[in-house]
């Protein structure tokens, strides 16, 4: 049970501090009534469940959650005993944490919507916002099972995307070791046999290169480490940053190959969440505040945020979006189109499974490339590597 820091003042107007263990603030206040305390603050405390449900919850897990949710309230089921059923099963620690507090939160009068705000590294805000506007509009299992099935679809885009590119960095890392490998153990073994070649002028300048390179991995590998662990701290500190994260997001969608394939599913995420949240009731323009942010690319939500303040002067949806260049002619004609014959959510989400289904092809066809690309790098090295030893001891050979 979760422990509360309290501030009171007795009858005689004396302050006191101390803690309760309690299951909600409510209970907290009714307690200090009871010892005649009048409270002036109560504030979690080290047991309360806000300083243990910090982490994150995987998305298979919450897709799980919201159709369970759903299914329940569907069937009858109270919205204190649907919670207190699903924290009790749930085999995650951090979700269940937070669905206590959730609970607690709920039975004291507060929305659901607002409940699931409290925990955003839980609960993102195209649920949060989902469900608080199922709650208002009298559809909240409906907006639970939408929300479960959208996190299941990006699950879904999220494993085939990693498992494209699983190969590829597979190739990358084994090459990387093979190299390391050849430069500080094999190569160092033909250094003393070049020295004659060397003191007469007629080393290759190829084998100089790799000796040389060779010697820097063999004497200074922990000032190679050193640097590399540097500049891999510094990269990821400045992606940290707002500007770090938006110059990674413009870098990722002008890449050549994988930049139109990144761009593409970020369009395809906005198209869906924004069609989602139509067809629930949400606003235009709070449905696109909400979807410009989980498109997650900031470049692109930019110019969604300029797009949403063109429709608030009275423009259409599509002439902002295609000025700003980043929707695909065909997108943008057939959300002018959807605009005219009032089907835009249902046409949102046409268009973010046609575009998933239009990247993974690319990103077939680049992952295709990208395999051999690796590979040819990885021959080239090795082969050079093999050339600037062998040569040398070929032109020696000849002089015998």
């Amino acid at each position: 049970m979760p422990e509360f820091a309290y501030t009171a003042r007795d009858f005689s107007g004396k302050k006191i501090t101390g803690t309760l263990t309690a299951n909600t603030e409510r209970e907290v206040a009714v307690q200090l009534g009871a010892k005649s305390l009048f409270p002036v603050t109560i504030a979690a405390g080290k047991g309360n469940s806000h300083t243990v449900a910090t982490g994150r919850v995987g998305g298979a897990k919450m897709a799980a959650f919201y159709s369970q949710l759903g299914t329940l309230l569907r069937s009858g089921v109270p919205m204190l005993r649907a919670l207190t059923v699903l924290s009790q099963q749930s085999g995650n620690k951090t979700l269940q944490v937070a669905l206590t507090d959730v609970k607690a939160r709920v039975e004291e009068g507060e929305a659901l919507g607002d409940a699931f705000g409290r925990y955003p590294r839980i609960f993102n805000d195209m649920a949060v916002n989902m469900v608080r506007a199922g709650s208002e509009g009298g559809f909240l299992e409906d907006a639970l099972d939408r929300v479960a099935v959208f996190v299941e679809l990006q699950e879904e885009l999220k494993g085939k995307t990693i498992g494209a590119l699983a190969y590829p960095l597979f190739i990358t890392g084994v090459g990387s070791i093979i190299v390391s490998v050849l430069l500080v153990y094999f190569v160092p073994k033909f250094d003393p046999l070049f020295n004659t070649m060397r003191e007469r002028g007629n080393l290759p300048a190829a084998t100089e290169v790799l000796l040389a390179v060779s010697r820097v991995a063999q004497s200074y590998w922990w000032a190679v480490l050193g640097v590399l662990a540097a500049i891999t701290i510094f990269i990821y500190q400045y992606l940290k940053t707002e500007k770090g994260k938006r110059r990674f997001d413009l870098i990722k969608i002008k890449t050549p190959l994988l930049g139109s394939v990144f761009l593409n599913l970020a369009v395809s995420r906005f198209c869906r969440v924004l069609g989602t949240l139509l067809a629930n009731g949400v606003p235009l323009l709070k449905s696109m505040d909400i979807s410009r942010m989980a498109a997650g690319n900031r470049i692109l939500a930019e110019s969604i945020a300029q797009a949403a303040d063109e429709v608030t002067a009275g423009a259409r949806l599509a002439k902002p979006l295609d000025s700003c260049g980043h929707f695909p002619k065909t997108v943008v004609e057939m959300i002018s189109v959807a605009e005219e014959s009032n089907t835009l959510d249902t046409v949102l989400v046409q268009i973010s499974e046609n575009l998933e289904k239009l990247t993974f092809r690319r990103l077939d066809v680049v992952v295709r490339l990208l395999e051999p690309i690796m590979l040819l790098i990885l021959a080239s090295i090795v082969m050079f590597v093999v050339l600037a030893l062998m040569v040398p001891v070929l032109n020696s050979s000849s002089t015998f």
